[in-house]
C-alpha cells in the first residue's frame, strides 16, 4: 500500500530534503503518525489530501540528526533528551525529528523512568493507537506493523497493545482515545473502552493544563456531543466536569424540553454548534450554560430554576480556572452564561438596554457592519442562543424574533451612535461637577441619563446636562421627604 508521497514533498520540500539527507548519512527515516493516518483515510474515501503538518522518525540518534542540519537550518534542540530534535526550514515550518526508541517503566502515568534508541519496530509498537502507529517510506510504502491499516478500515480506535498497559503509561491517552473517536468519526475498540472505564479515576493524576488543551481539542471537532456523550459512559466525566455530570437526571418541563434532562438538552444543543462552529471556547460555554440549574432547582425547593443563568456564571468562573483557562477567556465564557437568557428575551427589553447589551466588549474600531468584529461577545451571545433555542420545543420561534430585532438595533445604533456618544455627551465627572457627590446615587442618575441617550430621547449635550439636573433635583426631594417622614 502506498501513499500519495509526491503531493507531500511538494508541500514539504524540506521535509524531503531533511529524508534524503539522513538516508545519504547510512540512516533510515520514515514519515510517522498523523500524516500517514490521514493520507490513507483520504485515498479511502477518495478525497485529496492536503498535509498540514508531518513528523519524521530516524535510526539517526539526536546529536547525529543536530550535526547534520544545524548547518543549513535552525535547530531547536529543547527534547533532545528524548530524541526529538526540531529543524526550521526557511518558511518557519517545524518538522520533528524523532530518533527511533523504546521506553522504559513508567512512574506516575506519564513519564517514562527511561529512554533508550531503539529500532523502528519497537519506535512503533510503543505507541498509543493502532492507527498512529503506521510509518512510510520516501517512496510513500506504507509500513503497518501494528494492525493500522485494518482498524483505520474499521473504523475503530484501538490501543497497540495491552490497553491497560498503554494507558498506564500516560492516562491522557484515556481522552485522546475520545478526542481521536470524535475528530474521526470512529468508534472505541471494546477492550480499549473497557479499560478506559477501569482507570478513569486516574485521569486526576494529570495535570489541569494537559486535560484543558485534550477538552479543548475534542471540542475543537465536528462531534464534540458524541465526545461529551463518551466522556460520561466512560466515566471521566464525572471527575474533570463533575458540575456537568450532575445534570444527568435534572428534570425540565416536557413541554419546552420533549429532549429530555438538562444533560440531554446541552448535549443536543452542542451537537447544534457542531454543525455549524468549530469554535471550542464557545462550545465550552455552550456546555457550561445551563450548569447552574440544579443548584437553582435545589435553592427553589424544586420549584423552579429561577436565577440559573447568574449561579451558572460563578460556577463556570471556578470551572475554569480549575481548568486553568486565561483570565480573558474565563471573562468570555461567563459572561455568556450569565446573559444567555437575556439576549433571548432582546425584543421586550427597552432600547437603552438593548444597546447597552450590545455594545458590552464592543471593538470600536471595527467597523459597525462587521457585527462579529465589533461586538464580539454580543455575536457569540446570538450564537449560543441558536444552539440553545434549537434543542427545545421552540427552535426557530425563540431565536428568529432575536435576529430581526438585532438588525433593527443595528439601524437605530447608527443613529444614537452608542455607548462612546452617550459618555461624550455625559459623564461621571459632569455630575460632580453639578454637585452630585460619588457613590451608588451617581451611579444610579448617570446610568438613567444613558439610557436615555441610548435609546434615542436624548440627542444633545445641553439636553443630557438638563435630564441629570432633574433627576439631582428629584433624588434630593425624594431625600428631604424620607427624612421628613422619619421625624
Amino acid at each position: 500500500m502506498r501513499i500519495p508521497i509526491e503531493r507531500i514533498w511538494a508541500e514539504h520540500p524540506v521535509a524531503q530534503r531533511i529524508v534524503a539527507e539522513l538516508e545519504a548519512a547510512g540512516h533510515l527515516a520514515v514519515l510517522v503518525g498523523g500524516v500517514v493516518r490521514d493520507a490513507l483515510l483520504a485515498q479511502f474515501a477518495g478525497q485529496e489530501f492536503h498535509p498540514k503538518d508531518l513528523d519524521l522518525a530516524t535510526s539517526a540518534p539526536p546529536e547525529e540528526v543536530r550535526r547534520l542540519f544545524s548547518r543549513h537550518y535552525k535547530v531547536l534542540t529543547v527534547g533532545e533528551a528524548f530524541g526529538v530534535v526540531v529543524v526550521v526550514g526557511p518558511d518557519g515550518r517545524q518538522y520533528e525529528v524523532a530518533t527511533f526508541r523504546a521506553e522504559g517503566e513508567y512512574a506516575d502515568g506519564r513519564r517514562p523512568r527511561r529512554v533508550q534508541w531503539a529500532s523502528l519496530e519497537e519506535d512503533l509498537r510503543r505507541r498509543d493507537f493502532t492507527v498512529n502507529g503506521l510509518a512510510a517510506t520516501k517512496d510513500g510504502e506504507v509500513l503497518d506493523l501494528v494492525g493500522g491499516v485494518a482498524d483505520l478500515r474499521a473504523g475503530l480506535i484501538r490501543t497497540i497493545g495491552d490497553p491497560h498497559a498503554r494507558l498506564g503509561e500516560d492516562y491522557l491517552r484515556m481522552l485522546r482515545a475520545v478526542r481521536f473517536a470524535c475528530q474521526l468519526g470512529f468508534r472505541l475498540e471494546e477492550g480499549t473502552a473497557a479499560a478506559i472505564r477501569a482507570h478513569a479515576p486516574k485521569i486526576l493524576g494529570i495535570s489541569w493544563e494537559r486535560i484543558r488543551e485534550e477538552l479543548m481539542r475534542i471540542l475543537s471537532t465536528p462531534r464534540s456531543a458524541e465526545g461529551l456523550r463518551l466522556l460520561g459512559e466512560l466515566g471521566l466525566l464525572v471527575h474533570l466536569l463533575p458540575e456537568v455530570a450532575a445534570l444527568q437526571g435534572v428534570p425540565q418541563d416536557p413541554a419546552y424540553h420533549p429532549e429530555g434532562d438538562v444533560f440531554a438538552h446541552t448535549l443536543l444543543a452542542l451537537a447544534q454548534a457542531d454543525g455549524i462552529w468549530d469554535d471550542p471556547l464557545l462550545k465550552m460555554a455552550l456546555l457550561l450554560h445551563d450548569v447552574g440549574k440544579p443548584r437553582a432547582l435545589a435553592r427553589s425547593g424544586g420549584e423552579n430554576m429561577a436565577g440559573h443563568c447568574q449561579i451558572g456564571a460563578g460556577m463556570a468562573e471556578g470551572i475554569l480556572a480549575r481548568l486553568r483557562f486565561s483570565r480573558r477567556e474565563i471573562e468570555r465564557v461567563r459572561f455568556l452564561v450569565a446573559e444567555h437568557m437575556r439576549v433571548a428575551r432582546l425584543p421586550e427589553m427597552g432600547l437603552g438596554k438593548q444597546v447597552r447589551l450590545l455594545c458590552t466588549g464592543e471593538d470600536e474600531g471595527a467597523p459597525l457592519a462587521a457585527v462579529p468584529r465589533r461586538f464580539p461577545l454580543f455575536a457569540d451571545l446570538l450564537r449560543l442562543v441558536i444552539c440553545d433555542a434549537e434543542a427545545t420545543a421552540h427552535r426557530s420561534a425563540a431565536w428568529l424574533p432575536v435576529l430581526a430585532q438585532t438588525v433593527r438595533l443595528l439601524v437605530h445604533l447608527r443613529r444614537v451612535q452608542g455607548l462612546k456618544r452617550a459618555r461624550e455627551l455625559l459623564s461621571g465627572h459632569d455630575l460632580l461637577a453639578l454637585g452630585e457627590r460619588p457613590g451608588p446615587r451617581l451611579g444610579r442618575i448617570l446610568e438613567e441619563v444613558h439610557e436615555r441617550i441610548l435609546a434615542g430621547e436624548i440627542v444633545t449635550r445641553e439636553e443630557a446636562l438638563a435630564e441629570a439636573r432633574r433627576l439631582i433635583h428629584e433624588e434630593n426631594l425624594n431625600s428631604l421627604t424620607k427624612g421628613a417622614n422619619r421625624v
